[in-house]
């Protein structure tokens, strides 16, 4: 088997575990990265699950919905979450 020679960018949480975990294993971190990649590809990738029919539907609604213009951004729905979580005040009594 030829080998050839990779640079990769990993975030640094990442690099932390496969040096820590490098260690535990007494191996170096290539040959931790040659295996998940080989367990990645032996498996086929990602795995992908098949909706239930359930959620098919809620899939359905869902694009209706936006068809329709019946949705928020993202930034109205945090908006809206942060008024809610806000201590109301306490009204003033009137007499």
């Amino acid at each position: 088997m030829s080998k050839g020679q990779y640079t990769i960018e990993v975030p640094a949480a990442v690099g932390r575990q496969i040096d820590r975990t490098a260690r535990k294993q007494r191996r170096k971190p290539s040959d931790l990265v040659v295996e998940a990649f080989r367990h990645y590809f032996a498996n086929g990738g990602i795995p992908e699950e098949t909706p239930t029919p359930a959620e098919l539907r809620a899939i359905r609604r869902g694009e209706a919905a936006i068809k329709r213009g019946d949705y928020i951004s993202f930034d109205e729905l945090q908006r809206r979450e942060k008024m809610a979580r806000r201590p109301r005040r306490a009204r003033a009594k009137v007499s």
